[in-house]
């Protein structure tokens, strides 16, 4: 989404072509995103994008995949990572997986617990989240990367003591909250033109594993690394506004506003955490967070590289 102080107009036709496409972009049947396919909308996207690359080659981005859009649309998601790393954009994946921890432990019987609106995590239930979260939606994530090439390497966040977590409460059993983030694995990875693919479980001094809330992780790694954007990949559009969100799209925040949603009720729900990463990452350097629609074909690219985006973009 284009901030007109920073960045170079485009020429006026391709703008209309492009604005025009986006704005006639229908929702197929699973609730995807389709942009239309006509040639010339193609192209005048590519011209679009050309100032967008130029401005972000060589910046790290920080993009953190939710877990109920990883698999239906995995193929796309890696599609755009991989381009993104091909015009010399330097992306950070982080990823969730909540919804495939549930449904293995539905499959082991496990029942789940919660406590004031948070699932509590035994010594078992953190097994399972383990084994979900390092186990199979980091390997997933790696292998449909690694199909365009060698780029993906999966990490968790107990791997060279990446991200350092302490209990958030005795009630919530090994449900962690990050304190301290370690990036020189990161940088690594990066300075070898690879792509860290982080599952979001941290570790005390001794050794204690946690699971960890994934928006919160990402707003973390984002601040860490010194990160140009955070952007959230999740199965809404983005932020709306009024009480509960069930008002129109907020296309543009400001870090003040999005406190003020945050205490009036606005947000609710999953979203909170997305905004408060946000407001923290924001707060210590990060130039913009989005919130996008990871349902929609290539939103990662929409948003990174046209003028008029697709969900929420969030300014100092």
């Amino acid at each position: 989404m284009s901030d007109p102080q920073t960045n170079p107009p485009t020429g006026s036709a391709s703008k209309s072509l492009a604005a025009g496409a986006l704005a006639a972009a229908e929702r197929s049947g699973d609730g995807a995103a389709v942009l239309p396919t006509d040639p010339r909308v193609t192209a005048a996207l590519l011209v679009e994008a050309l100032p967008y690359i130029r401005r972000f080659a060589g910046k790290v981005i920080v993009i953190k995949c939710g877990g109920n859009v990883i698999e239906p649309w995995l193929a796309s998601f890696a599609q755009d990572v991989v381009l993104i790393r091909s015009v010399g954009i330097e992306p950070i994946v982080v990823h969730g997986g909540g919804p495939q921890i549930g449904e293995l432990m539905a499959r082991l019987g496990k029942e789940v617990e919660f406590h004031e609106g948070h699932r509590v995590t035994d010594a078992e239930t953190l097994d399972i989240a383990r084994m979900v979260l390092v186990g199979k939606v980091n390997r997933d994530i790696v292998s449909a990367i690694n199909r365009h090439g060698p780029l993906a390497v999966g990490l968790s966040g107990e791997d060279a003591k990446l991200i350092a977590a302490g209990p958030r409460s005795a009630e919530l059993g090994y449900v962690g909250d990050v304190t301290k983030v370690d990036p020189s694995m990161l940088y690594h990875l990066l300075s070898q033109h690879l792509i860290p693919v982080v599952a979001t479980i941290g570790t005390d001094e001794r050794g204690q594993a946690y699971n960890i809330n994934a928006d919160s992780a990402a707003g973390a790694i984002a601040e860490a690394v010194g990160a140009e954007k955070l952007i959230f990949l999740t199965d809404v559009e983005g932020l709306r506004s009024g009480v509960g969100g069930r008002g129109p799209l907020i296309h543009r925040v400001s870090v003040p506003e999005l406190e003020e949603a945050i205490e009036d009720g606005t947000a609710v729900g999953g979203m909170v955490p997305k905004l408060q990463a946000c407001v923290r990452a924001l707060r210590a350097g990060v130039s913009s967070a989005h919130i996008l629609d990871g349902r929609m074909a290539h939103a990662l690219l929409v948003e990174l590289f046209t003028d008029a985006g697709i969900g929420t973009m969030v300014h100092p």
